[in-house]
């Protein structure tokens, strides 16, 4: 995607080499279809590339593609409209995400409105890798799993084992991407 709204310096290089090298939405999805592995896959993507082809035809052309999730990072839950109930009519898990300033009730509606699992940010600001995990990271993690059953995947600023061993420690799991892109 061209103009990144959350993403920090090493994922926005890492998506400028990719548009520089011909990559595109449909041929990503061409190549995820081609992969023999034994694990869900999810999709990250800006809404714009959704909306562009529309609810309905996204949704199918990433469960064609393999794909079990699609997380939305700039959609945002007042504006979600039909995406979530499309996405599920197709058996993709909308994952929709919480942030440190989210309020208590609306965790409860996103947490409520989120399948497959919750994608808890754990700082506020843009990715990348830091030297140390957010002061708020574990009440993140905390406070979602207080509020659903799915799994708690706490994301953004881990950067390193220790850091997604204390992550995991108030939540189900991490996400590690700029390190991992890097």
């Amino acid at each position: 995607f061209s103009d990144p709204i959350m993403d920090g310096p090493v994922i926005q290089q890492a998506s400028a080499s990719a548009l520089q090298a011909g990559a595109t939405f449909p041929g990503i999805l061409d190549e995820t279809r081609k992969l023999d592995v034994d694990v869900p896959l999810v999709a990250m993507t800006y809404y714009n590339l959704i909306a562009r082809q529309g609810h309905e035809r996204a949704a199918s052309n990433l469960v064609d593609a393999g794909i079990g999730g699609a997380i939305l990072p700039d959609l945002q839950y007042d504006e979600l409209a039909d995406w979530p109930s499309v996405a599920d009519s197709h058996g993709l898990a909308p994952v929709l995400l919480a942030a440190p300033t989210t309020p208590d009730d609306r965790l409860v509606a996103i947490a409520d409105r989120s399948r497959g699992f919750l994608y808890a940010v754990s700082l506020l600001g843009v990715t990348g890798e830091r030297a140390e995990l957010a002061a708020e990271a574990t009440e993140m993690g905390r406070r979602c799993k207080a509020v659903t059953d799915l799994p708690v995947l706490l994301a953004v600023g881990i950067s390193n084992p220790e850091q997604a061993a204390a992550g995991a420690a108030s939540a189900d799991g991490v996400v590690v991407g700029s390190a991992l892109m890097r």
